[in-house]
């Protein structure tokens, strides 16, 4: 009987605790090369832009269609 009744506590206790996920919101920040991470200095300046780094000019916002927010001058 007593072992009928952890077993039952166990299943109960896993049963209640089994839609206990946390999902994470967005997608992980990339960490390139040196493991240093920049933040945006500004805004992102529209839907569509995302955080992204440049192999040559480095962090910046960059469009699909649009290419990198403010050019690079």
């Amino acid at each position: 009987m007593r072992t009928s009744l952890s077993i039952a506590a166990a299943m109960l206790s896993a049963a209640a605790l089994s839609g206990c996920v946390v999902a994470p919101i967005g997608p992980p920040p990339v960490v390139y090369g040196g493991g240093v991470y920049v933040h945006p200095a500004y805004p992102m300046p529209a839907p569509g832009y995302a955080w992204g780094r440049h192999p040559h000019y480095g962090y910046g916002w960059r469009h699909p269609h649009h290419g990198w927010h403010r050019g690079w001058r």
